[in-house]
């Protein structure tokens, strides 16, 4: 029988696969507790062995984490601080993107003075720490009227997420055919005609890309919304952060699992859907640059 072929890490294919099979493992563990305590009554939580499946199976900690649970005053479960981060996401995915698609089209179609300096600037604003911006966000919202507010806290992400938004599309745009915008010019096509029948329609894989980006970071975002958000516009991370930190009351372990895994839902179920196309995206942008 032949030996097995050895890959450039000079392992064979079994040994490669039982060895990301444990990683594998290893990764979906602390999923595997969480949703298996998820169904679990309290007491069989308490008496352990966390590893084992429940004897007693209960859909009571996901209804009372969605519905009752208490994060406030009120027992209102995570149901509306589920909805604020929707109000939240979605708008400012969409104003973010349409606004590095923007940037990316200006900076690569057109030769200005000073567009690699504005391109450097708007760059080195992706490795600004969020707690840089705390303070003169907070002044900048104060004065537009927006503390306390879902839509300060789009306005904000929006901001902080321009300069991710902006180097994906100047990387994928500056790998785009210039014959392609040239020819558009010459039939007439405007400026904003180039962006949305020539480029955009052709860009689906670094929208993809940025899309998945920017629902990640927003929906799983903690900072700026303990900072800027008031008891009614609370995202879900804050909302959760509430419930599991609780000082009142006994600790429902099931019902907190059950709330952190509602909470990862939404960014799950997007990687699932759609993550090998991130992964396709980010090729496609990373020709020239």
């Amino acid at each position: 029988m032949a030996a097995s072929k050895k890959n450039k890490f000079g392992l064979t294919q079994p040994v490669l696969y039982l060895l990301l099979s444990a990683l594998a493992f290893a990764f979906l563990l602390p999923v595997y507790v969480m949703v298996v305590n998820s169904f679990k009554p309290l007491d069989e939580i308490r008496s352990g062995n966390l590893m084992a499946l429940p004897h007693d199976w209960t859909l009571e900690p996901w209804l009372t984490a969605w519905s009752s649970a208490q994060i406030g005053v009120q027992p209102t479960g995570l149901k509306p601080y589920f909805i604020n981060s929707f109000l939240l996401v979605i708008p400012a995915v969409a104003i973010s993107t349409l606004i590095g698609a923007l940037n990316g089209y200006i900076l690569t179609q057109f030769r200005f003075r000073g567009g690699h300096l504005l391109f450097g600037a708007m760059l080195f604003s992706v490795f600004i720490p969020f707690q840089i911006v705390l303070i003169p966000m907070a002044k900048t919202l104060g004065l537009l009227g927006l503390a306390g507010t879902v839509k300060g806290l789009v306005f904000v992400n929006v901001v902080y997420g321009i300069g991710f938004t902006t180097l994906f599309f100047r990387n994928y745009y500056a790998a785009f055919p210039h014959e392609l915008i040239r020819s558009a010019r010459m039939d007439g096509a405007g400026f904003f005609g180039v962006l949305w029948r020539i480029l955009l329609p052709n860009s689906a894989p670094i929208i993809v890309v940025t899309v998945i980006w920017q629902f990640t970071n927003i929906w799983n975002e903690f900072l700026f919304g303990a900072s800027f958000s008031d008891f009614s516009s609370f995202p879900l991370t804050v909302a959760l952060n509430n419930l599991v930190n609780s000082s009142t009351g006994v600790k429902e372990y099931n019902v907190h699992f059950a709330g952190a895994f509602i909470a990862a839902l939404p960014t799950l179920l997007v990687y699932l859907l759609s993550g090998k196309y991130f992964v396709r995206g980010l090729m496609a942008g990373s020709v020239k640059g």
